[in-house]
């Protein structure tokens, strides 16, 4: 049987020229050839001139600074910031660029910019706080899962997550609580299950019973220390919720008569209390057992007798 002629290719009229043998081929076309201005750089001294070559470099390559930021659009963050970012990177590779090194400056170049993009990324854009180890697991994580999404067709379990990335299984249910960990849910955010309310809705607020705990337990001993008639008194009055004039109609005493006891006591034990606070005294030792004396209550002497009003 004869050898089949090998058909001959004729190139298209619209096609490009092919480079010739040796000639340096751009992967990209915002990959500009700077070799000669970088290797001025190198051997110039630090200077204006110096600074202006390495300002030309950077302009020349901002093209592929700005193709390498809109890989990371659509990740929460503005394209300009972005743009900024990436040229930051981009200054900083032209810097640190050597060019005895005998790489080329482009593959210098994209790691360091995408790698200033990630650190940006990592410092600045989460909304809690999250160590750099978790993220870290969070990147691996996430990659995987959307290689076994691809090819199993459901979302994957933390097991087969661990199993396929080498981990274990902590890390990667670790991994996956920081997942939503990079944006978190605004409080405007209704709550799941509850039409009209929101997060914020959800949220304690502060008691403001708190600001009469210390009251409460300075004056604590200094109720003790009362005649039994007064503490009865404000037993009945701020403990019971009873009138003035319930108060006189129970003890046999005028109403008049009661609103006096009520503010020269309370008047005393603020003055006490005052005393103390400022002379550090903590007041009368606890009682029994150490244990701190109780508040107002009702005396444990028999009831006053009935006297007529006005007495």
């Amino acid at each position: 049987m004869a050898a089949r002629k090998p058909r001959t290719r004729h190139p298209h009229p619209h096609s490009p020229p092919h480079p010739p043998p040796g000639a340096r081929t751009r992967p990209h076309e915002d990959a500009p050839d700077t070799a000669e201005a970088q290797r001025r750089i190198a051997a110039l001294p630090e200077g204006p001139e110096k600074e202006a070559l390495r300002e030309q470099v950077v302009i020349a390559w901002i093209p592929m600074s700005e193709r390498l930021a809109r890989r990371f659009r659509h990740r929460g963050e503005s394209a300009e910031d972005l743009r900024q970012v990436a040229a930051l990177g981009l200054v900083k590779a032209v810097r640190r660029y050597d060019p005895a090194r005998g790489s080329a400056f482009e593959s210098f170049a994209v790691p360091t910019i995408v790698g200033e993009v990630k650190r940006h990324f990592r410092d600045h854009m989460w909304g809690v706080h999250v160590p750099r180890r978790v993220q870290e697991l969070r990147s691996r994580v996430r990659t995987v899962r959307h290689e076994l999404l691809g090819t199993q067709g459901r979302t994957p379990t933390a097991a087969e997550i661990a199993a396929h990335a080498r981990m274990s299984e902590e890390d990667v249910l670790a991994a996956m609580e920081a997942l939503d960990s990079f944006a978190p849910a605004s409080l405007d955010f209704a709550t799941p299950g509850a039409e009209g309310r929101t997060f914020l809705d959800t949220l304690g607020s502060e008691d403001p019973c708190l600001d009469f705990v210390v009251d409460r337990v300075a004056v604590a001993p200094r109720l003790r220390e009362l005649p039994p008639r007064e503490r009865q008194i404000l037993y009945l009055r701020f403990f019971r919720d009873m009138t003035q004039t319930q108060i006189a109609d129970q003890l046999g005493l005028s109403q008049m008569h009661v609103s006096r006891l009520i503010t020269r006591t309370c008047r005393r034990l603020r003055e006490e209390v005052e005393a103390a606070g400022r002379t550090g005294d903590a007041g009368p030792a606890p009682g029994r057992g150490g244990r701190p004396p109780a508040a107002a209550g009702p005396p444990h002497s028999p009831r006053a007798r009935p006297r007529r009003r006005g007495a």
